[in-house]
């Protein structure tokens, strides 16, 4: 299944660079605009995903290929759920490569391109829950989990692309410190329930790891955003 990426929400693209949308001037919003475009471009989204049954357990959830996923935080947000969809996707190496010769040379247009990246990766796995909710009728779904947030920690992702074959098929790897490479990337669990389920609002404020986020130390994201 093919996603694409048409256009970027400038608004968003403005509130990563830490401008209000309403505040922003003609010349910011182009650029910003501008930026949105040429990562659509450049994006070549690919994405991968299998489904799981899940189990319970004291010291986390595990997968019914037997991967657990340790951590409290993702035990009760995945309570309810009998099954889960493991997910990754990446923008592509390019997107990384333009941002790093752009912010060599032009500071600004370069932190508008990341924050278009940025907002290119939230709309990309927008645009996948979407497509794989629709694979479950009748289900019900919490927000997307991924590595890093919460007490999920980030040593999970060498096996998560492990599972997802994600090297191969997507040219996604994670370095020795668990950064997923292509930088502008993310791995994702989106629980599913056979019963509606509360759906809390996601957000880095809420993230027990807000504090010492190593996606952010690293200029990345987990997804959330």
């Amino acid at each position: 299944m093919s996603i694409e990426l048409k256009q970027l929400d400038t608004d968003e693209i403005l509130r990563y660079m830490g401008c209000p949308p309403d505040q922003a001037g003609a010349d910011l919003r182009n650029q910003a605009q501008l930026c949105g475009r040429h990562i659509c471009q450049t994006a070549r989204l690919r994405w991968a995903w299998r489904c799981y049954d899940i189990l319970q357990e004291e010291n986390g959830v595990r997968l019914s290929c037997g991967l657990l996923l340790p951590g409290r935080d993702l035990k009760a947000h995945l309570e309810g759920c009998v099954s889960a969809v493991v997910f990754c996707m990446t923008l592509g190496a390019a997107v990384d490569v333009l941002i790093r010769k752009t912010q060599s040379g032009d500071m600004l247009q370069g932190l508008a391109l990341d924050c278009a990246a940025d907002t290119a990766v939230e709309q990309g796995c927008d645009q996948i829950e979407l497509e794989l909710q629709a694979m479950f009728p009748g289900c019900s779904f919490p927000f997307r989990y991924s590595p890093g947030y919460g007490d999920l920690p980030l040593t999970v992702q060498g096996e998560l692309l492990s599972l997802l074959d994600a090297p191969r098929r997507v040219g996604l790897t994670a370095s020795a410190s668990h950064i997923l490479i292509p930088r502008k990337s993310v791995t994702a669990i989106l629980g599913v329930s056979d019963r509606e389920i509360a759906r809390n609002k996601r957000s880095c404020l809420g993230c027990p790891a807000q504090g010492g986020c190593q996606y952010r130390k690293a200029g990345g994201h987990c997804g959330l955003l």
